[in-house]
């Protein structure tokens, strides 16, 4: 682990240390080729500690192959073959060969048993020790030399050259810059002919535009349902738990909702309803509001519905159903039951905007997909590179399906760039 010096040689060079890189370098070192990582920070893997709350949600087993990749989106097509042959499964393997222990949670989520993202980083240095593999730590890539579409060798800071018969790039994209993940290689692969799809924040918290916002500022609300309505018709965009911050909304729903509010922001402010029941219909709700009422005639509509909710949400709740804040129950009309019954099965909302790649989980764009072979992950414009993880056009929910596009595509360039 110790720095370069003038010039070089290896059979593959990895540039970037987070978890694809570093996935890419072990499975090429596997084979016995002499495998570079270049890393910029003085340490790997600095994102894996924001996954999961710092716990590293590392995969997600309650899907298969299919259904993983519908939960990808449009792009999620591409990763049929990297995903056959190093899944969830594959990827679970890997780490308990390692030494890892680890558990499944609720909805198909694994960690390590320790809750320790430190964990899952110290069993890839270790599976990078004992293959091999030299790590470059603190050194940037300034520039490379590209003959004949095919790239003859790297510079590094001091005009340091790392020459390779393959390069594999895993930079990461922009979200969590302070990781490192800048962006910066964006430019530089656009220079020699990819087409980069234009970068946006995706999983990330939304910026609302009612004042009374920040009055609900801490509180969570579980099971809640997002609708979002275009073109007359209404879709549910994302589902579970949401938390009011002083901004606007945040929580795993909103989060995992925040790409398709993000293209509808292209057009100007999005007009969202909550379902805050979604457990019962709008008969059921009316049906459950006729039973209890008339076992609770005498006492506030707002002490009741403070069971039901926060205080502060059963508030306002009353005021956006346009009841007064003491009514009684037994005074409470048909009609002020309807606008109940709707204020609490369309609470609305509207997102005026995505936070910054500062506060973003993963990032949405990256390399074009048609120029990369999706079994190896090469470039189809540079015969000697191939991508893996964020800096790739590929972007899925919570849960650990991000990471596991991160196993999947480093392990396929890490095969092909030993062949």
């Amino acid at each position: 682990m110790t720095n370069p010096i003038k010039k070089e040689n290896f059979d593959v060079a990895v540039i970037g240390g987070g978890p694809a890189g570093m996935m890419a370098a072990i499975r090429a070192g596997q084979s016995g080729a002499r495998v570079a990582l270049i890393e910029k920070n003085q340490t790997l893997g600095k994102k894996l500690f924001l996954t999961g709350n710092g716990r590293c949600n590392i995969t997600q087993t309650g899907d298969d192959i299919r259904e993983f990749i519908k939960k990808i989106g449009k792009n999620g097509k591409f990763l049929f073959s990297a995903l056959s042959i190093f899944g969830p499964k594959e990827t679970m393997d890997f780490f308990e060969t390692f030494g890892l222990k680890l558990k499944t949670e609720k909805n198909g989520r694994v960690f390590p048993l320790s809750d320790r993202a430190t964990d899952v980083r110290n069993a890839l240095i270790k599976a990078l020790k004992q293959n091999g593999v030299k790590i470059i730590f603190g050194q940037d890539v300034s520039g490379f030399k590209i003959e004949d579409k095919k790239i003859e060798y790297l510079e590094l800071a001091g005009k340091k050259k790392i020459h390779a018969r393959n390069f594999i790039l895993a930079v990461g994209g922009k979200s969590y810059p302070t990781t490192g993940s800048t962006g910066d290689w964006y430019q530089k692969l656009e220079k020699i002919g990819h087409t980069v799809i234009t970068p946006a924040p995706a999983l990330v918290p939304i910026e609302t535009g009612e004042t009374w916002i920040k009055e609900l500022q801490g509180i969570s609300l579980k099971n809640i349902i997002i609708n979002l309505t275009a073109n007359d018709r209404k879709t549910s965009i994302g589902s579970g738990e949401i938390i009011f911050t002083h901004f606007g909304l945040s929580g795993p729903a909103v989060i995992n909702a925040s790409k398709t509010i993000g293209q509808h922001l292209k057009s100007g402010p999005v007009a969202l309803e909550m379902d805050l029941l979604p457990t019962l219909n709008n008969f059921q709700l009316e049906e459950k509001f006729k039973a209890d009422f008339e076992n609770n005639k005498k006492k506030d509509l707002k002490n009741y519905l403070s069971v039901i909710f926060p205080e502060k949400i059963a508030f306002l709740l009353i005021k956006l159903a346009e009841i007064e804040k003491d009514q009684k129950i037994h005074s409470l009309t048909k009609t002020k039951r309807n606008h109940l019954a709707r204020a609490i099965k369309s609470f609305p909302i509207t997102a005026t905007a995505l936070l910054d790649f500062n506060h973003a989980m993963i990032t949405s764009g990256g390399v074009n997909l048609k120029e990369v072979d999706p079994k190896t992950m090469r470039s189809k414009i540079v015969s000697n590179l191939s991508f893996a993880g964020e800096i790739l056009d590929l972007d899925g929910p919570t849960g650990g399906y991000n990471l596991q596009i991160a196993w999947s595509t480093g392990h396929a360039a890490g095969a092909w760039a030993i062949k």
